[in-house]
């Protein structure tokens, strides 16, 4: 069973996949001041997310990478 941090990067995975999402979106619904909680951070530093700057946060575009769709995707088989 993956462990709550793991379950919420697939979770986080599975949301940014789901739709176009803005910097702004992501963090809205993603940061958090909880050091136990680095999701966003993670994802990030890890290379399964990437965000394109395309002006302004508001407009930049947050993506999941080809590393974080193979981890969604062989994640989403074993389960």
């Amino acid at each position: 069973m993956p462990s709550q941090a793991s379950a919420l990067t697939l979770q986080f995975l599975a949301w940014v996949a789901a739709g176009e999402r803005t910097y702004r979106d992501a963090m809205d619904a993603w940061r958090t001041s909880c050091p136990r909680l680095t999701i966003w951070e993670d994802a990030l530093g890890e290379g399964l997310i990437e965000v394109e700057s395309c002006g302004t946060s508001d407009q930049a575009r947050v993506r999941i990478t080809p590393r974080g769709a193979h981890l969604l995707a062989a994640q989403t088989m074993a389960s």
